[in-house]
C-alpha cells in the first residue's frame, strides 16, 4: 500500500518535523560511483596525452581506444548482401535466399549458417593480427558489434553461443582465447547467453596456416569433445560458435558435427572475417 492511500487512526498524533542528520552510508553509497567515474574520466584523458589510443591497423592517432583511421576504415570490406545460405561467401549478383554455392552443394557442411563481419584481406589482416597475437583485446566490443549487425538474424534465432575452444597448451601460451573475448562481447551485445564449457578442445593440433582444405579437415577430425555432464544443455538447442577467421570452414565443421552428435537441433557461426578466396 502506498504511503500516500494508508489510512490515519483517529487519535494518531501529527507527524513530527525529521531532525536534519548528516548524510548516511547510503547516500555515501550512492555518491561513490559517480566519483569513481569522474576519476576513470580524468586517468582516461590523462592516459590519452601521454599515451594516445592509435589506429590498430594503421598505428595513426585517434579520438578513441579501439577506433581506426578513416584511411583503414575505408580500406575494410564489410560483408553484406547477396550470399551463399550455407557458409556466407558472397555472391556478385542477387540470387533466391536459399541460393547455395558450389562447394557446399558439393559437400554439404555439418554446419547449417556461417556469416562474416568483414573480408580477411590485406586491409584487415594487420588489425586480426594485433587482436589475436598483439594483445589488443580492447578491440573486441568494437568487433562483436561489427559481427552482431552482419549476424543480426542468426543472433535473434539463438539460444546459446558457443566460443571455438583452444587447446590448453595453447591457452597457456596465447593467454587468452580470441573467440571467447568475442563471444563474451556479443552477448552482452545481442543478450544471447554465452557458454564456454559446452565444447572443449581435447587434442592439441597443429597450426592451420599451410595446410590444404583435405589436410585441414584430417588435423581437426576427433579434436573437439562436447562433455557428456553437459550434453542436456545442447540437446534441442540453436546454438553459434564463434570464431575469429572462417578460411575452409573445417574448425566449424567439425565443431557443428560434435555438438550436432550431441543433440544440437542447429548449429550457426558467426564470425569476424572470413576468407573469399583460399590459396593454398
Amino acid at each position: 500500500m502506498a504511503v500516500e492511500d494508508a489510512p490515519l487512526a483517529s487519535n494518531a498524533a501529527p507527524p513530527q518535523k525529521a531532525e536534519a542528520r548528516e548524510p548516511g552510508a547510503a547516500t555515501r553509497r550512492l555518491a561513490v560511483p559517480g566519483l569513481r567515474e569522474t576519476l576513470r574520466t580524468g586517468l582516461r584523458g590523462v592516459l590519452d596525452l601521454a599515451l594516445p589510443p592509435r589506429c590498430p591497423a594503421s598505428g595513426v592517432v585517434v579520438a578513441r581506444p579501439g577506433g581506426l583511421a578513416p584511411a583503414a576504415w575505408d580500406a575494410i570490406r564489410f560483408l553484406g548482401g547477396p550470399c551463399c545460405n550455407s557458409c556466407g561467401l558472397p555472391f556478385e549478383a542477387p540470387l533466391p535466399e536459399e541460393t547455395r554455392c558450389a562447394a557446399c552443394d558439393a559437400r554439404s557442411p555439418q554446419y547449417d549458417r556461417v556469416r562474416a563481419a568483414l573480408a580477411y584481406d590485406e586491409a584487415s589482416r594487420s588489425l586480426l593480427l594485433h587482436f589475436k597475437h598483439g594483445d589488443r583485446t580492447d578491440l573486441a566490443p568494437v568487433f562483436a558489434r561489427w559481427m552482431a549487425r552482419a549476424g543480426a538474424e542468426i543472433l535473434d534465432q539463438a539460444d546459446q553461443l558457443i566460443p571455438v575452444p583452444l587447446h590448453r597448451a595453447r591457452l597457456w601460451r596465447r593467454r587468452y582465447n580470441q573467440a571467447a573475448l568475442l563471444a563474451r562481447e556479443l552477448g552482452v551485445v545481442s543478450g544471447v547467453v554465452t557458454d564456454p564449457t559446452l565444447l572443449r578442445r581435447d587434442r592439441a593440433t597443429p597450426s592451420q596456416g599451410r595446410l590444404s582444405p583435405l589436410a585441414r579437415q584430417r588435423n581437426v577430425r576427433g579434436a573437439f569433445k562436447a562433455p557428456d555432464s553437459l550434453k542436456g544443455s545442447v540437446k534441442g538447442r540453436r546454438l553459434v560458435l564463434i570464431d575469429d577467421v572462417f578460411t575452409t570452414g573445417a574448425t566449424l565443421d567439425e565443431c557443428a558435427r560434435v555438438l550436432k552428435r550431441a543433440g544440437a537441433a542447429q548449429v550457426d557461426a558467426l564470425c569476424l572475417a572470413r576468407v573469399l578466396r583460399a590459396r593454398f
